[in-house]
């Protein structure tokens, strides 16, 4: 009998620290499986039978219409040259057509003849040839590829003295024409984007700020919450350029996009990031640029492919680092010929993300600003198990970064959560009221105007 009870005891000592681990990992899993990873990327088939197409394309570019030194139809070749899958043409004030027509001139620009440039579109053939990927590139090669033509974009000012610009999208062809802007006129030229139907993203903010003779701008509570509630108040803002052209004067911009992330997601907006070349000149086509992933290279797939953000941001040239989220030192291979890194797949496994690159050879990983992994990538697939990372539970988001000799591509942000915890409110009150009209006084063409006198002459 006392063998037996033994023999019990001993059972029951060994099964009960088996029962009590069993517990604790239970606990553990319910812990961590109070968040889930909402991904832009969720709906994206990456390999295999319907695999969707990566396709390049700038959604901000200039001709001599506007400011630009090269007309339109030397500019539509240059980027179908250059491999470019689909191209808005943005001129200031000047709500782009297809190309094979010519925009509504707005009379700011007749000194374009007097310097000399041309305005000439695309003849009926070239434009049909172009969107049927049958033109031959400048080699005589046949692309038979297509470069879709996306109209009804403006970047919304045409007069202003503060680089305050916008960039609407998709709206009709009548619609902002001459439209001059304000000073400091971010909200106004959201608003008529709105009010016509269409879509809007914040241009190069980091110019507006000057955050390349000040870094701290991008970190600093007011103007976080200045762009912030813009795009919090209006649906059809999108989010804001984190590239912009050779970034010379946003450098920095990758740094605001995070503190953008942090502000809004509590209110349930995500902030999609753009990346664009701006140009004005060809040198620059091969600057800055999205990457979409989509089904099917055509207009509507663009439209929906920038509201959720099922892209990814690449640019060849950061004139300067930063001791942030880096990198270190800035680089320019634009023009180099260098092939530029890129995802080719992220993918989510419950806390796991995990992606896989081509052209790469350093990823790091962000969460609510700050470099939370960075490693080499050997295999060209890296995962990230959140699991591991204490205070994973309290990330909003995080994203991805690749660098490699051909430059650098981020992702969107993948989204810890998807549900609000806050609701916006405008400002009311005394405070906020006055506030508004002294930033409206210094928003005046006057003001700008003595505040610029100033600098020159102190």
């Amino acid at each position: 009998m006392k063998k037996i009870i033994s023999l019990i005891l001993v059972m029951v000592l060994c099964f009960t620290p088996c029962l009590g681990l069993a517990g604790f990992a239970a606990e553990i899993e319910d812990v961590n499986s109070d968040y889930t990873i909402v991904s832009p990327y969720a709906d994206v088939v990456w390999e295999g039978d319907g695999a969707w197409g990566a396709y390049k394309g700038s959604l901000h570019s200039h001709t001599t219409y506007s400011d630009g030194n090269v007309d339109l139809a030397t500019m539509v070749k240059e980027y179908y040259n250059r491999d470019y899958d689909f191209l808005a043409n943005s001129d200031h004030g000047v709500t782009g057509v297809a190309w094979n027509r010519a925009p509504k001139k707005v009379l700011l620009y007749s000194y374009q003849k007097l310097l000399g440039y041309d305005v000439a579109h695309l003849t009926d053939e070239e434009y049909e040839g172009i969107i049927t990927g049958t033109y031959p590139t400048a080699d005589g090669t046949i692309r038979n590829k297509k470069m879709t033509c996306v109209t009804g974009a403006n970047e919304l000012n045409n007069m202003t003295l503060t680089k305050s610009h916008v960039n609407a999208f998709f709206i009709p062809e009548n619609v902002g024409n001459g439209y001059g802007g304000w000073e400091n006129g971010y909200e106004d030229a959201v608003k008529f984007t709105q009010k016509h139907g269409g879509l809007s993203i914040i241009n190069h903010p980091g110019d507006w700020l000057e955050s390349r003779s000040d870094i701290s701008t991008v970190s600093d509570p007011k103007n976080i919450k200045y762009f912030g509630d813009i795009i919090l108040k209006y649906d059809s803002c999108l989010g804001i350029e984190v590239f912009n052209e050779t970034n010379s004067v946003t450098p920095f911009d990758r740094i605001l996009w995070d503190n953008l992330l942090m502000y809004t997601l509590p209110y349930g907006k995500n902030v999609i990031g753009f990346s664009n070349t701006d140009a004005h000149t060809v040198g620059n086509i091969d600057s800055s640029f999205n990457i979409y992933m989509m089904e099917e290279n055509n207009v509507e797939n663009i439209k929906e492919t920038m509201q959720t953000g099922a892209s990814f941001m690449v640019t060849r040239e950061l004139p300067c680092g930063n001791d942030i989220i880096g990198p270190a030192e800035g680089f320019d291979v634009k023009n180099s010929g260098l092939p530029y890194p890129v995802f080719t797949k992220v993918a989510v496994d419950g806390h796991k993300i995990t992606v896989n690159a081509e052209n790469a050879d350093t990823v790091q990983f962000i969460a609510n600003g700050e470099v939370i992994y960075s490693g080499a990538i050997t295999s060209g697939e890296v995962t990230l198990d959140l699991d591991t990372i204490n205070g994973a539970e309290d990330f909003q988001y995080v994203r991805a970064e690749l660098f490699g000799e051909g430059g650098m591509c981020l992702t969107q942000a993948l989204v810890i959560d998807d549900e609000p915890t806050e609701e916006f409110e405008k400002d009311k009150g005394l405070i906020p009221f006055i506030k508004k009209v002294i930033f409206t006084l210094k928003s005046s063409r006057l003001w700008v105007i003595l505040v610029e006198l100033y600098r020159i002459i102190f």
